[in-house]
C-alpha cells in the first residue's frame, strides 16, 4: 500500500508537532476539515470544544503545564470571530498561541461573499503576526509562526489556511534547519558596573517579579539571588509561586487589590534600590503607575523588551534575559545587612490581618476552606471578578501557575476552561476552578466537554446572583442598582444535567465535604457556594 500524498496541511501539522504541540482545541467547520484531519495524523489530539473562545482557554492550560505553544482551530467567518477574545487575550498575557482559521480561495472570493470577510485584519491588531499559508511556503510559514509566538515577549500569531492550499499535494517536506533560540545575554559595561555598586549599596532593596521570569525559566537563579542579598519579594499574578508563597522573604502578589496596595506601595516607597525582574506592568493597575521614583530611588529594569508601556521609568534599563542578568548583578557583589527596621515583616503581618482566613463564610470563608481541604499541589484557575481580588491575595502558591488567570486581558469565561486545559495536560494533579456565577454561565456549555472527555476537575461558583465587583463600584458611584443583579440559579443541578456531580453548600462544613467527595469522584464537579451579596465589601 502506497502512502498518501503529503498536503501543505501535513506539512504544517508536523512542524507544528516538532514544536512540541501535542493538543489543538476548536469547533470545525468545512473550511478546516483538512487541517484537523492533518493535526490528528501528525499525532496532535483534536479536541471538539462548544465555543472557540473555551477552546483558546483550553489551549492555555495546557500550555501552562507543557510549555508548547498553545492551538485554536476556527472555521471561516463566525468561527473565527469566536476566537478574538481569547486571542486578544494571548496577546495581553502574554501566551504563546497558534490560531488556525480556514478562509475561502482567493479566486472564489472574487465573486463569493458568504461569510467571507480579511480574518488576518481583524487579527492584526492583537497578534504579533498573521500569515497566508501557501502550499510551497507551508514549513516555512509554521517555523516562522511558532518563532514569532515563543520569543519574548511570547503572544499569538494567526495563520489563514485556504481550503484548496490545506489540500495541495506538496513533495516531501525538505528539512530545514529551524531558528534556534537566541542566546541569553546578560548587560556588561560601565552600566552593569553602576547596578552592582547600587545593589552593593542598598540598604534597603525590593524585588519586583513578574512573568519573564517564567519565560527564561531562572527561578531558580531568582531564589538564590533573593536569598544572597535578603530582598523582599512582591510578583505581579502571572508571577505568583515563583517564589513559595510561604517564603520568609514573599510579600504575595501586587497590582489589583487596592486593600494590599495600600500596604505594598508604602514599603516599595520606602526602598532605596527597586529591581524590576522581568517586570510586565501590563497586569498593574493605576495605583502602580509610577510607583518608583527613579530621582531619589535607584530603580533597574531587567525585561525582555524596551519599555515603550511608560506605566514607569527606570534609572537603567536592561534588556536581556532576568537570569543571565542576576548572575551579572551577584557577581563579586557584596552582602550587606538589608531592612534592619523590619518593615517588611511588618508589612507581611499587616497583609495576613487585612486578608484573614477566619471567616465562618462569605467568599473569605469560601476560599480559605478551599485551601486548607485541597493539597499543596493542587492547580487553580480564577476567573475574572470580585472573587478573583480576594482569591489572589488568599491562595497561597507553592509553585510557578499554581494559579492561572486572565491578568492583563482580565476577561470572563475563563476559570472553566482553563481549568479544564490543565487538567487534559496533568490528569494526576487536582484542578480547581473559581467562577462567579455570571463567568460560569456564560461558559456552562463546555460542562458537556468535561464529560465528554472524562474530566475530574472541581468548578466552584460563587453564587450572589449579582456582577459583584461591578455592583461594588456602582455603590461607591452613588449610583442607582443597574443591569448588576440577576436571578439565583441552580448550579448543582446544571453539572448533575451534564453528567457531572452536583452540590450547594453554605457553611465551612458542607463545604468541606464536598470537596473532599469531589476529590475522589470519577467525574467533575460543580461546587454551588451561596454566599450574601456585599460579601466583598471592606474586603478587597
Amino acid at each position: 500500500m502506497t502512502n498518501p500524498p503529503l498536503r501543505a496541511a501535513d506539512v504544517l501539522a508536523q512542524r507544528l508537532y516538532q514544536a512540541g504541540c501535542r493538543h489543538a482545541f476548536g469547533m470545525p467547520g468545512g473550511e478546516v476539515l483538512t487541517i484537523v484531519d492533518a493535526l490528528e495524523k501528525a499525532g496532535i489530539r483534536f479536541t471538539l470544544v462548544k465555543h472557540e473562545n473555551a477552546g483558546g482557554f483550553m489551549a492555555e492550560g495546557v500550555h501552562h503545564r507543557d510549555g508548547a505553544p498553545a492551538i485554536l482551530v476556527a472555521t471561516v467567518g463566525p468561527g473565527a470571530m469566536n476566537g478574538v477574545n481569547v486571542v486578544a487575550n494571548a496577546e495581553q498575557d502574554r501566551v504563546p498561541m497558534i490560531v488556525l482559521t480556514g478562509c475561502v480561495d482567493a479566486d472564489e472570493a472574487l465573486t463569493y461573499t458568504h461569510q467571507v470577510l480579511d480574518h488576518r485584519a481583524v487579527f492584526a491588531p492583537i497578534t504579533k503576526a498573521t500569515f497566508q499559508l501557501t502550499a510551497a511556503g507551508a514549513g516555512i510559514v509554521a517555523d516562522k509562526a511558532v518563532s514569532i509566538a515563543t520569543e519574548p515577549r511570547c503572544g499569538p500569531v494567526l495563520i489563514d489556511v485556504p481550503i484548496s492550499v490545506a489540500d495541495t499535494p506538496v513533495q516531501a517536506d525538505i528539512a530545514r534547519p529551524v531558528r534556534p533560540a537566541a542566546s541569553p545575554v546578560a548587560p556588561s559595561g560601565a552600566d552593569a558596573a553602576r547596578a552592582r555598586k547600587a545593589l552593593a549599596e542598598a540598604a534597603r532593596p525590593i524585588a519586583i517579579v513578574g512573568l519573564d521570569v517564567l519565560r527564561d525559566m531562572s527561578q531558580t537563579v531568582l531564589r538564590a539571588f533573593l536569598e544572597q542579598f535578603c530582598i523582599p519579594v512582591i510578583t505581579t499574578y502571572k508571577a505568583k509561586g515563583v517564589l513559595p508563597e510561604g517564603h520568609p522573604l514573599c510579600l504575595g502578589a501586587a497590582g489589583l487589590s487596592p486593600l494590599a496596595d495600600t500596604h505594598l506601595l508604602p514599603l516599595v516607597a520606602q526602598a532605596d534600590l527597586v529591581l524590576c525582574i522581568g517586570y510586565d506592568p501590563i497586569e498593574m493597575r493605576t495605583g502602580w503607575r509610577n510607583a518608583f521614583d527613579p530621582t531619589r530611588q535607584t530603580v533597574i529594569d531587567i525585561a525582555a523588551v524596551p519599555n515603550t508601556h511608560y506605566m514607569h521609568q527606570a534609572t537603567l534599563n536592561f534588556v536581556g534575559d532576568t537570569g543571565e542578568t542576576l548572575e551579572m548583578l551577584a557577581q563579586n557583589t557584596p552582602v550587606v545587612d538589608t531592612w534592619t527596621d523590619g518593615a517588611p515583616d511588618s508589612t507581611r503581618l499587616a497583609l495576613a490581618e487585612a486578608f484573614p482566613t477566619s471567616d465562618d463564610w462569605g467568599p473569605a470563608g469560601v476560599i480559605a476552606e478551599t485551601r486548607a481541604v485541597m493539597p499543596d499541589h493542587t492547580l487553580a484557575t480564577a476567573d475574572s471578578g470580585a472573587h478573583r481580588i480576594l482569591l489572589s491575595q488568599m491562595w497561597r502558591c507553592t509553585e510557578p501557575r499554581g494559579l492561572v488567570q486572565s491578568s492583563g486581558l482580565c476577561t470572563m469565561g475563563c476559570a472553566v476552561p482553563l481549568a479544564m486545559g490543565l487538567k487534559i495536560a496533568e490528569p494526576d494533579r487536582p484542578v480547581v476552578s473559581f467562577s462567579g456565577d455570571a463567568g460560569f454561565l456564560m461558559v456552562a456549555g463546555e460542562l458537556a466537554t468535561a464529560a465528554e472527555l472524562r474530566l475530574t476537575p472541581i468548578f466552584l461558583v460563587f453564587v450572589d446572583a449579582s456582577l459583584a465587583l461591578i455592583e461594588l463600584k456602582q455603590r461607591q458611584r452613588q449610583l442607582a442598582n443597574r443591569g448588576v443583579d440577576f436571578a439565583r440559579h441552580d448550579f448543582a443541578a446544571v453539572g448533575r444535567a451534564f453528567g457531572g456531580a452536583g452540590h450547594t453548600v453554605r457553611t465551612r462544613a458542607e463545604l468541606r465535604a464536598a470537596l473532599e467527595e469531589a476529590q475522589t469522584c470519577d467525574t467533575f464537579t460543580v461546587i454551588a457556594a451561596e454566599i450574601e451579596p456585599g460579601g466583598y465589601d471592606g474586603r478587597i
